[in-house]
């Protein structure tokens, strides 16, 4: 059979970084992992293709060509899965949808042929076995989770992986919290699942055999969910594999008790990681008990987030504003928060309620949902009837970013985080896009923006006190011009 897998378009995001990725000459920001494992799973004799519609046009001799078109998406990408659903049912189509949007919400989209939902590894043989039997079902559901060590290598050869800004690669599935407003328990169970050493290992030797040299994304939702493995095999591995690469530094997510583990971070550093995203949420301990971020409380967060720094890992925060305990002063305490932690990219959106999590249960039982879901964390929308009301919680958010993002207090934020933060030990290979960044980051933001003496005034201090860090500084910068840029369409 002829296979044409979709990767619908991202809008502009906080995460897309569009306005950021140009600097390297890039298309987009991450390849489409979940779909490249997809394909592994299908027979290998069938012709494949994928179309990325984030570096790539999708033409109507490509869905002629297949007999199924098999479309993935996260809830963001909506408006162009809708536009790509309705293009294949024009031209007769017969489509298989599966990823999170359709496993979140399945009645919403009507018009599928099948829907392939939960985790693929244990819906997807059953589709095909269906197929061949010419007898396949609408949906597919799973009971239970999937063994990751059964998981197939991604199909890297269906992309051109120099068109991406990041390679990206998944240990684990699953979260050993619950957060209330989180669907990733939902989604992937409260046991954190484990793919193997050695597999982790020869994926990393299949994309740095393609002449990846770059970062690399660790997707997991909490890559420390299992801490004696890592601490046993995996990190020693990871380090043991740096020995004789170039760059390839990685990234994570993560919950914020890394902190209480120093020997943890110690290995994470060694093996190559250079920052992690962490949900933070609030500085207000109601806040955090009443959505059951239990790890967070009882702790000093910006305490936690230093000595995170000081190992020399970079913080990346995730903030929210609507809590049902929220009062008007919220909004200033997250500035303050923010601006003292040193974390650079904050990532501030207000409360929605997503689908299939305990928060969006209790709110439709109180009748205190109103839009659809978008999925897009800070596009200055939510889904929920706030208890402050819609307008002071707007007008609060916007006053955040409106602040969080303006030169001024951004800049001053990259100074805070670049005193604490611990030199990188590895850093990226200057190639010749690397290279034409500096140049391009030195004229738009330096001669043509508007941040131009913020820029030159951190250049200029990051080469007298932190010389080492000078590649963390232009990133900064450049991802700076990213986010305003982002508020001003959303935001202001």
């Amino acid at each position: 059979m002829n296979i044409l897998l979709i990767y619908p378009k991202f809008p502009e995001t906080f995460w897309s970084f569009t306005y950021a990725i140009g600097f390297i000459g890039k298309k987009a920001a991450f390849p489409p992992l979940g779909l490249l494992t997809v394909a592994a799973l299908l027979p290998e004799k069938w012709s494949k293709r994928l179309k990325d519609m984030n570096v790539d046009r999708l033409k109507d001799e490509d869905i002629l060509w297949a007999d199924l078109v098999f479309i993935g998406g996260m809830a963001v990408q909506r408006k162009s899965t809708s536009r790509i659903i309705d293009r294949c049912k024009s031209l007769n189509a017969t489509i298989v949808a599966g990823g999170p949007l359709f496993t979140s919400e399945p009645d919403a989209f009507k018009t599928v042929d099948h829907l392939v939902l939960d985790e693929a590894e244990l819906t997807l043989p059953s589709f095909l076995s269906d197929l061949e039997n010419h007898q396949p079902k609408r949906i597919y559901r799973a009971e239970g989770f999937c063994d990751l060590t059964q998981t197939p290598f991604p199909l890297w050869n269906l992309i051109n992986i120099k068109r991406y800004a990041s390679m990206n690669i998944q240990f684990s599935r699953g979260c050993p919290f619950n957060c209330d407003f989180c669907n990733v328990t939902a989604l992937f169970g409260h046991k954190p699942r484990l793919k193997t050493t050695d597999q982790i290992i020869l994926e990393l030797d299949i994309i740095y055999s393609l002449g990846w040299r770059g970062s690399i994304f660790f997707v997991d939702d909490n890559f420390i969910g299992n801490k004696r493995f890592l601490k046993e095999q995996l990190l020693p591995a990871l380090a043991l594999w740096r020995k004789d690469k170039k760059g390839c530094i990685f990234f994570t997510e993560s919950s914020i008790n890394l902190a209480d583990d120093e020997r943890l971070l110690s290995m994470m550093v060694k093996a190559g990681f250079d920052s992690v995203f962490i949900g933070i949420e609030s500085p207000d301990e109601v806040a955090l008990s009443e959505c059951q971020k239990n790890q967070n409380r009882n702790r000093d967060l910006l305490d936690s987030v230093s000595i995170i720094h000081r190992s020399g890992l970079q913080v990346m925060g995730g903030f929210i504003v609507g809590f049902d305990s929220d009062k008007p002063s919220i909004f200033q305490r997250q500035i303050e928060f923010i601006q003292k932690s040193g974390i650079v990219t904050a990532m501030v959106g207000m409360l929605q309620a997503i689908p299939g999590t305990r928060l969006f249960e209790r709110l439709q039982g109180q009748n205190r949902l109103s839009e659809q879901f978008s999925g897009d964390n800070v596009d200055g929308t939510t889904n929920i009837l706030p208890q402050m009301g819609m307008d002071t919680l707007l007008n609060g958010y916007q006053m955040i970013m409106k602040q969080i993002y303006s030169p001024k207090y951004y800049y001053r934020r990259v100074r805070t985080l670049l005193k604490e933060l611990k030199p990188p030990e590895v850093v990226e290979p200057l190639d010749l896009q690397r290279f034409l960044s500096i140049f391009r980051s030195a004229v738009k933001l330096g001669v043509f923006g508007k941040e131009r003496f913020h820029y030159w005034y951190l250049i200029i201090w990051t080469l007298i006190r932190k010389p080492r860090c000078m590649s963390t500084a232009i990133t900064l910068s450049i991802f700076g011009y990213h986010y305003r840029k982002i508020c001003e369409r959303y935001i202001y």
